[in-house]
């Protein structure tokens, strides 16, 4: 798809955002809709394709957990208000829990897969969608190893000769006053852009709980799915599975081409019982012609808290994030004045919208790049190496088991010690 035309769709979808549901359809027209991952964000991407079409019905769910898919459908009928009996119509039977209840939701007759599940998992979820037929909607980031991106990227391709929308989940992809601030750098406002430093510094999403609170006889498969976010195999460590939206936007401004090379630096400041992931890193991109990229993480508790894009051309700067709106300040003056539209109820607009005009959206191979290039960052700083692009790409670690089951043991690995942690 040419980018002008999902530009177009993407308008339509900001004018779904401000008003009520405009696309138009009859009632044997249903959009059937299934959701892999009952969590917050699962949740609330459901609400979202629920809205972005008259005829969006959610007949399928899956998870690990009976007690989040009746939690989950619990909120989104709510959510529906009059509309639930209409929107929300999943049978017990087709309430799947388990390790391989995604298996079971993509054959039970839906039309379009929302995949919502911790990021290792992502890989093999999206290959079977794809496989079956589907449209997806695919959260970010979509891998934690560099073998999971490759197989990722196979996939695209796969959907790209199957005419199969797939839009990822990096949001401010599709938020109207980024993509005009972008339009803007692209089109020369700030000249040549020679820096890019990006902050992303929050608190802990997840805190890991004492091992004191681990029920007597859960698994360590079931312990860790349920702590997902601190543990390396299933999210990717903050920088990938967080501080990844700072990554596509630097990705974005640097038009989705790769850099040559990164060094990082980073580390667990805070002790997290049982958990593996660092708390703080901080990544040197280098790009051709001697353009830096900077990207600072952290997660601490009781420290300065920011997610902003400092943009530095030859012409200009742009700033994002501080401030109500992005503003370009030097040779161009600019600031956006528009009405800013809810970027994740536009990415469903955008995805349904294609779907009913019969057009395709295919953001596979830049949330490849994206995710990437937050992981080559993540490989440099365990490492504590300079690493190349090429050798990110290729490199042949796999930190998601290649066999899970969910009474399983599966003894975590250890915190990367940089100069001491080997890059393979």
């Amino acid at each position: 798809m040419d980018f002008s035309s999902r530009r177009d769709l993407l308008k339509a979808g900001a004018l779904v955002s401000a008003f009520p549901a405009v696309v138009s359809g009859a009632a044997g027209d249903a959009i059937k809709v299934g959701l892999v991952g009952c969590g917050g964000r699962g949740t609330g991407a459901a609400a979202q394709a629920l809205k972005a079409d008259d005829y969006t019905v959610l007949t399928a769910v899956a998870d690990i957990d009976q007690g989040r898919i009746d939690e989950s459908l619990d909120t989104l009928r709510k959510a529906s208000k009059d509309k639930a009996d209409a929107k929300v119509k999943v049978a017990k039977v087709n309430q799947f829990v388990g390790l391989d209840a995604f298996q079971k939701l993509i054959h039970s007759d839906v039309d379009v897969v929302l995949l919502a599940t911790p990021p290792g998992f992502r890989p093999t979820h999206l290959r079977a969608v794809i496989e079956a037929g589907k449209h997806v909607f695919c959260e970010k980031p979509i891998a934690v190893d560099a073998p999971g991106v490759r197989s990722v990227l196979e996939t695209v391709k796969m959907a790209k000769a199957k005419n199969l929308n797939l839009v990822a989940g990096f949001c401010w992809r599709y938020a109207n006053h980024i993509m005009a601030t972008f339009d803007q750098i692209h089109s020369g406002a700030i000249g040549n852009i020679m820096a890019y430093y990006a902050t992303y510094y929050t608190s802990p999403v997840k805190p890991m709980p004492p091992a004191s609170t681990r029920p007597a006889g859960m698994s360590d498969v079931e312990w860790q799915i349920r702590n997902w976010y601190n543990f390396q195999w299933l999210c990717g460590d903050s920088i990938v599975e967080q501080a990844v939206h700072s990554a596509d936007k630097i990705a974005w401004a640097m038009k989705d081409k790769p850099p040559i090379s990164c060094v990082g630096v980073g580390g667990r400041q805070i002790p997290a019982e049982g958990g593996n992931i660092f708390d703080h890193f901080e990544v040197n991109y280098l790009y051709p012609g001697n353009i830096r990229a900077f990207l600072a993480n952290r997660q601490i508790e009781g420290c300065y808290n920011e997610n902003a894009d400092y943009i530095i051309g030859d012409k200009g700067t742009c700033t994002i994030g501080r401030g109500p709106q992005p503003r370009i300040e030097g040779q161009t003056k600019w600031t956006f004045t528009g009405q800013k539209y809810d970027m994740y109820q536009a990415e469903h607009d955008a995805l349904f919208a294609a779907i009913r005009k019969g057009k395709i959206i295919n953001d596979g191979e830049r949330m490849a790049t994206s995710t990437m290039l937050a992981m080559m960052g993540r490989m440099a700083a365990y490492s504590g190496q300079q690493i190349t692009w090429d050798e990110a790409l290729n490199s042949q670690e796999k930190i998601f088991p290649d066999h899970l089951e969910w009474g399983g043991s599966l003894p975590p690995q250890v915190m990367p010690l940089p100069g001491v942690k080997k890059f393979v």
